[in-house]
């Protein structure tokens, strides 16, 4: 009887799959979407099989790593799959989000639906962070330290937060086995944030390159499942070559160093995905204000819906993409006056796009077409 009306909910779900009304002139950038969730359904799943031989203890936790990739039966392949396939994940979200920024898919009436994305996003980078810190290498165990040490800069109560984070008056093995749940926890949290996304957007639908709301529409399964599918097979191509060929391409070469509280890398570099918000945090002297400037950065990204309508003008959003690429260089690179001077310099073009510029055009486009 169980099996006959799981086999009617799979009838019914195939069929809302097959007729869900999809605009008929979709690019592959609208791939993105269902690619993030392939890749969190793929990080969920290879978390799971590390955690079944990792040792969140600041004794064990190194070397349990790297006897899961040395010794272990196929453990190098769980362990690259999902070192890889966390930026994988990221590329694709970034890609969904510059898709969305360009073509303004958030605008009324997709306003929750965008919010929700860049919640998500938030929730990722929160997450990638403290999964960094867990293989307790040198770039991990100094990560940490710098980046949970800004949170003292919150007035009161910042010096208690972070004993609280550290679980001590350092990062030690409290602090660990506190990140090692908090990273088991978060990708579920994830997973179900993704799914309100998604109904969010089946609630309204897809938008589409010439945001008009009288496009055609065609069945989704007859004529996007094939196109979805070439894009699957792109990023398993990619995380096959990075996995097997060039594992560590992505990753510190200090990160193979045994966490030393005692000695501290001459430059301490997160993975790439953080490097533009690392960037605006250093460009920023005063560690309260850079905090601020970050989070202002994700608020100004959850309100272009409101702040602008309509498409994006090119020139001025490849600039500030193009700004995001220069800042994601800049915080690879030492602190000097040069680099210090750039890195001010793209930030303060990075919010003008976002809170002034972009709406100004917007202001004015509108105004003219009216």
């Amino acid at each position: 009887m169980r099996l006959h009306q799981k086999n009617n909910m799979l009838q019914l779900y195939y069929q809302h799959i097959e007729a869900y009304p999809t605009p008929c002139n979709l690019k592959y950038s609208w791939n993105m979407g269902s690619l993030s969730g392939l890749l969190l359904a793929s990080q969920i799943v290879t978390g799971i099989l590390l955690a079944m031989h990792y040792c969140p203890d600041t004794s064990l936790a190194f070397y349990s790593v790297i006897h899961l990739t040395v010794d272990v039966p196929y453990g190098f392949v769980i362990r690259y799959f999902h070192m890889n396939g966390a930026s994988l994940f990221f590329v694709a979200v970034f890609l969904h989000l510059f898709r969305n920024l360009y073509y303004n898919s958030g605008s009324q009436p997709r306003e929750l639906l965008y919010i929700s994305g860049v919640i998500i996003l938030l929730l990722m980078v929160i997450t990638a962070f403290i999964g960094y810190v867990l293989p307790w290498g040198q770039m991990s165990f100094w990560g940490a330290t710098v980046i949970t040490s800004l949170v003292s800069a919150v007035p009161i109560v910042g010096t208690d937060l972070v004993y609280y984070l550290w679980g001590g008056f350092s990062v030690s093995n409290p602090t660990l086995n506190r990140f090692f749940s908090f990273h088991y926890l978060l990708p579920f949290v994830l997973a179900g944030l993704s799914i309100a996304h998604l109904a969010a957007l089946h609630s309204y639908g897809s938008t589409n390159p010439l945001s008009i709301n009288s496009v055609a529409k065609v069945p989704f399964g007859s004529y996007y499942i094939i196109k979805d599918l070439l894009g699957v097979l792109i990023i398993g191509l990619a995380m096959i070559v990075l996995a097997f060929f060039f594992p560590e391409a992505l990753n510190h070469s200090d990160n193979y160093i045994p966490a030393n509280p005692y000695s501290t890398p001459a430059h301490i570099v997160p993975e790439w995905y953080f490097l533009p918000v690392y960037a605006i945090l250093r460009s920023i002297p005063d560690k309260g204000i850079g905090i601020l400037a970050v989070l202002l950065f994700f608020i100004g990204l959850g309100l272009q819906p409101f702040l602008s309508q309509g498409k994006a003008e090119p020139h001025f959003y490849a600039s500030f993409v193009g700004g995001l690429f220069v800042l994601g260089w800049l915080g690879s690179k030492e602190i000097t006056d040069v680099t210090s001077a750039a890195g001010s310099f793209f930030t303060l073009s990075t919010f003008a796009y976002l809170f002034i510029i972009s709406p100004l055009y917007s202001l004015l486009y509108n105004r003219v077409k009216g």
